[in-house]
């Protein structure tokens, strides 16, 4: 699956930039190698009846222009593959002609520097895109340092409810208690339809907050029973999947024993287990999932029930983000596994 958006976009983009350039030196250098000059006379000037005019465009009409020009005392007369406000009945205009067969005409350099420039300018603005994002997350490491967790520290076991914005391009995430006061959320500060997101992390409890880059999903679908489909994002400029593992997390996921498609994870730090997380519906909180009449918790992306001792949150906060923005579900960026280990 090809996505369009973010690295897909961009790649997407860079392609259709080569693809320009290509085209616009082909034709600007190479179409009319061994071609020669000559100045050619507009002798008629007539609408295109066959041309559907495009909405996105202000033009409305297009024309088919015959010219008429002489090769070696012959005069030949065809149609030019170009058309502008320019020309007019009695006017001239300078052609290339091919000297083996004077009726092979093209009109000049013209779309082949167009094709050339907007190839340019795409590909510019990717690689600028690009290095910007590598600028940002370095510049935002040197100011706040390296992402540092909070240590395990245990209390008492706790019911909390992550819970995701929906219905907005600038989709954010938070933790909640059971009283719904937030905890822990993510909010979106900037939205890129290429680049990173740039995220605020509001950690309440502690009142502490630090920025982060978040990149578009990435898919890869195999389509194969062999090859597993995988999804992912990067965390400041890091694999998300790359960035728990360096931090200690594991997580073993499944289907929830008796609840008809639930997930569920349990969720390892440095090897011990610091919180069970499984997937629900949009109502999170019982009395709303009882008032909507909610059977089973049919689950949805981005919504979780999370049982846990632990006091600090940030990084299990990061741990369901994963699992919530990217679409997996296994700690490998896989979709799969969780029905292997529920088998």
């Amino acid at each position: 699956m090809w996505s369009f958006k973010g690295p897909g976009l961009k790649i997407f983009a860079s392609i259709i930039a080569v693809i320009a350039l290509a085209a616009g030196i082909w034709m600007t250098f190479f179409q009319s190698a061994g071609f020669e000059k000559t100045t050619a006379t507009i002798i008629s000037i007539e609408e295109d009846p066959d041309y559907i005019p495009d909405p996105d465009t202000d033009n409305d009409v297009r024309h088919i222009v015959t010219v008429k020009y002489t090769v070696d005392g012959k005069e030949y007369t065809t149609v030019l593959d170009s058309d502008s406000p320019s020309y007019s009945v009695g006017g001239t205009v300078d052609i290339m002609y091919d000297p083996k067969n004077p009726e092979t005409i093209h009109s000049g350099m013209g779309f082949g520097i167009y094709a050339m420039v907007i190839g340019g300018a795409i590909l510019i603005l990717v690689i600028g895109i690009t290095v910007k994002q590598k600028v940002s997350v370095k510049q935002l490491k040197e100011t706040q340092g390296e992402t540092v967790y909070a240590p395990s520290d245990k209390g008492e076991e706790r019911e909390l409810y992550f819970i995701t914005d929906v219905g907005t391009p600038k989709y954010g995430h938070r933790i909640e208690d059971k009283n719904r006061k937030v905890l822990y959320e993510a909010k979106m500060t900037k939205f890129a339809p290429v680049g990173d997101f740039k995220f605020d992390f509001i950690d309440h409890v502690h009142n502490k907050t630090t920025s982060h880059f978040i990149g578009h999903e990435e898919e890869t679908d195999w389509n194969s029973l062999i090859l597993d489909n995988h999804y992912t994002f990067k965390l400041d400029g890091e694999d998300i999947w790359k960035h728990l593992k360096r931090n200690g997390i594991t997580v073993k996921s499944k289907l929830a024993s008796g609840k008809v498609l639930t997930g569920s994870y349990t969720v390892s730090r440095d090897g011990e287990e610091i919180a069970y997380v499984e997937t629900t519906s949009q109502y999170v909180h019982e009395d709303e999932a009882e008032e909507h009449k909610i059977a089973n918790k049919i689950p949805i992306q981005g919504f979780y029930r999370i049982y846990t001792k632990e006091r600090n949150l940030d990084l299990l906060f990061v741990v369901i983000l994963a699992f919530a923005r990217s679409g997996a579900t296994d700690d490998k960026g896989g979709s799969r596994r969780m029905l292997f280990n529920s088998i």
